[in-house]
C-alpha cells in the first residue's frame, strides 16, 4: 500500500484581534495557494524510514503520531517536494497536517484534519493552516475564547499554544485569474521559536481603535471584493491591513529586503502587497499570468542587483485544499 498527499501552502493575511477586551483573541485571514506545496508518499515498514530534504521536521512528526497512537507499525516517508521552512508559508503545519493524513491512511484510523492538527500541536493561534489543508480558499477564523485559555500570557504563536483549531466563520472560492507574486528573499529565515513567543509577549495587546478598524476593513472591503471580483478593492484592503493591528506594532522587525520587495511591487502595478506571517516572504496581487510573469521577472531582477537573490514564484489560489491518493 502507497499514501500519496500533496498540500497547498498559505499566505497569512493577518492576525485580527490582538487585544482581547471582548473575551476573544486572535481571528485571522488567509489564503490558501497551489505553490509551493509538499509532496510526499508513505509506505508500510518495519521501522521509521524518511528520505528526501526536512527529514528532521517530517521524522519529528511522525514521531508524535506514532507515540500518540503507539503504533508497532511504521511507515517508510519519502518527501518528493517541499514548501521552504520558516519564511511566513505556513510549512510547518502543512508538514504535520500532510503526514499526520498519511500515516492515519496507511494504518486505517478514521481522523478529521482538525483532529491531526490537535495531536500534532498546530492551530493553536491561527486556523488558517489547518483550514486551507482541509478545504483550500479564503479562509477567516473566529480565534479563540478566553474561557479555554488556561495560562497567564494569553498571546503566543501557533508552535507553543497548546488550544484546538479555531472555529472558521467563512471559506470564500477565491478568483484563479488573480495571481500571487511570492518573492523570498535569500536572508535569514523569518522568526521562530523562542524569538517569536517573545514578540507576542512584548508586542500585545494592540489597541482596540485599531482591531476596529481592522474589523471594518475585512467586513466592508475585503470579503466583498472577493465576491464582486474586484480585485482593486480587495488588493487595496489587504495592503491597509500592514499598517494596523500587530502587523503595525512588528513593523520594526520587517527585513529591509521584504520592505523593498513589496514597494517595488506597489510601484509596478500590484492591487495588492504586503509580508505574510513574520515573513521574510512578501507578496504581490496582480491580474493574469502575463502580469504575474513580468513582475516575478523584475523582482528576481531586483533581489539579485541589491540584495543576495532570492526564491520567486507566481500561484495562482488553490480552492480544494490537499489532494490525497491511495494504492492498494
Amino acid at each position: 500500500m502507497r499514501v500519496s498527499v500533496k498540500t497547498p501552502s498559505r499566505l497569512h493575511f493577518s492576525l485580527i484581534d490582538m487585544n482581547g477586551s471582548l473575551n476573544r483573541i486572535n481571528g485571522s485571514i488567509g489564503l490558501a495557494l497551489n505553490f509551493p506545496s509538499y509532496e510526499l508518499e508513505v509506505t508500510p515498514s518495519k521501522e521509521l524510514e524518511v528520505y528526501g530534504e526536512q527529514t528532521k521536521l517530517f521524522e519529528k512528526a511522525a514521531i508524535i503520531f506514532y507515540n500518540h497512537f503507539n503504533l508497532k507499525e511504521k511507515a517508510t516517508i519519502k518527501i518528493l517536494k517541499t514548501i521552504p521552512r520558516h519564511v511566513g508559508l505556513g510549512s510547518t503545519t502543512q508538514a504535520h497536517l500532510g503526514i499526520g493524513t498519511a500515516l492515519s491512511k496507511l494504518h486505517s484510523i478514521k481522523l478529521s484534519a482538525r483532529k491531526i492538527a490537535e495531536i500534532m500541536g498546530r492551530g493553536g493561534t491561527s486556523g488558517i493552516g489547518t483550514a486551507v489543508f482541509q478545504t483550500g480558499g479564503f479562509i477567516l477564523d473566529g480565534g479563540h475564547s478566553l474561557k479555554i485559555i488556561k495560562r497567564e500570557n494569553i498571546f503566543a504563536p501557533s508552535s507553543v499554544s497548546k488550544l484546538p483549531p479555531p472555529p472558521v466563520l467563512l471559506r470564500y472560492i477565491f478568483p484563479t485569474n488573480w495571481k500571487f507574486v511570492v518573492a523570498i528573499p535569500n536572508i535569514q529565515e523569518g522568526l521562530h521559536g523562542r524569538k517569536e513567543v517573545r514578540i507576542f509577549e512584548e508586542r500585545c495587546p494592540v489597541s482596540p481603535k485599531e482591531v476596529g478598524e481592522m474589523c471594518r476593513l475585512i467586513l466592508m472591503k475585503i470579503l466583498p471584493a472577493i465576491l464582486e471580483e474586484d480585485i482593486e478593492e480587495f488588493g487595496s484592503g489587504i495592503s491597509a491591513l500592514e499598517g494596523l493591528g500587530f502587523a503595525k506594532s512588528t513593523s520594526d522587525l520587517m527585513h529591509s529586503a521584504t520592505k523593498a520587495c513589496i514597494k517595488l511591487m506597489k510601484k509596478n502595478g500590484a492591487y495588492g502587497v504586503g509580508q505574510s506571517s513574520f515573513g521574510p516572504t512578501t507578496y504581490g496581487i496582480v491580474e493574469g499570468a502575463v502580469e504575474a510573469r513580468k513582475l516575478s521577472a523584475m523582482i528576481r531582477s531586483y533581489l539579485e542587483d541589491e540584495f543576495n537573490g532570492g526564491e520567486i514564484i507566481y500561484s495562482e489560489a488553490n480552492n480544494k485544499g490537499h489532494e490525497l491518493e491511495i494504492d492498494e
